[in-house]
């Protein structure tokens, strides 16, 4: 059973938490369907905006996790009961600690392939038992996609994380997934990132109070610019301005297409 969905300017957001996400990922598999899964947060939402096509990927999805705290408030302004975020980071190692209870493959797909080596070794250390059947950097030439479709297909995984950034990664996938005999397939951003060491996440307390954009932005100040649509997000917000039809449409006059 789909989650219901809201709508933030033309881009959905689920009604989901993590164990219901994990059970829908286990489910997909055990039943041999397919399903993507794509984080949904501020700036995602407000680059969409101007992206038909990403707003087109996104809303194509199986799930869209709440990934911002941003979009949990905004969805709770709408009138929809969420319990708390979903992140895509968080949910990575909860599937890979599935698929290591239950015997899943997995394969990861993206980042440098320094960043991929070392999160497939970290992983293996922290998941023991976990079968990784393969694994490819995201620095694939055009040419040679379809060779990297039979490596996959070849490996049979039944979870796929593609780490190639938004949005690539929600391309990527879109466009490949008719052609993928895999079960669940996640775009997880700098996740390998993170699980190989190279990125530190925000410590425990500026995650439970929602702060960890606040700490990225202060480890990495260049990341100011890209952090600028929040600010519209949050002025849209409390000047409660929501809607589900993309900005770009309403300035426009026209109507949303349908999800």
């Amino acid at each position: 059973m789909k989650p219901e969905r809201c709508f933030l300017f033309g881009v959905g957001v689920d009604r989901v938490d993590m164990d219901r996400m994990v059970s829908a990922a286990e489910e997909a598999v055990l039943a041999g369907t397919q399903c993507s899964i794509f984080a949904v947060n501020p700036e995602k939402i407000m680059t969409a905006q101007n992206d038909p096509a990403l707003r087109g990927w996104l809303n194509a999805s199986e799930y869209l996790i709440p990934d911002g705290y941003g979009a949990v408030l905004a969805v709770r302004m709408r009138g929809m009961h969420l319990r708390d975020r979903v992140p895509g980071s968080e949910l990575m190692p909860r599937l890979c600690a599935l698929a290591a209870a239950r015997g899943f493959r997995v394969f990861l797909f993206g980042a440098r392939e320094q960043i991929n080596a070392a999160a497939v070794h970290q992983l293996r250390k922290q998941y023991p038992g976990i079968n990784i059947v393969g694994r490819h950097n995201g620095y694939v030439d055009p040419v040679d996609q379809d060779t990297l479709i039979a490596q996959i297909n070849a490996a049979a995984p039944h979870f796929l994380f593609v780490a190639l950034g938004s949005p690539r990664q929600e391309e990527w996938i879109s466009r490949n997934r008719s052609r993928l005999r895999v079960n669940v397939m996640q775009g997880v951003g700098g996740t390998f990132d993170v699980i190989a060491g190279a990125v530190r996440r925000a410590p425990p307390l500026w995650i439970r109070w929602h702060l960890e954009w606040l700490y990225r932005l202060f480890v990495q100040p260049s990341r100011l610019r890209r952090q600028s649509p929040l600010l519209r997000f949050a002025l849209l917000m409390l000047t409660g301005r929501l809607s589900e039809q993309p900005l770009a449409l309403r300035k426009q006059g026209g109507s949303a297409p349908a999800a």
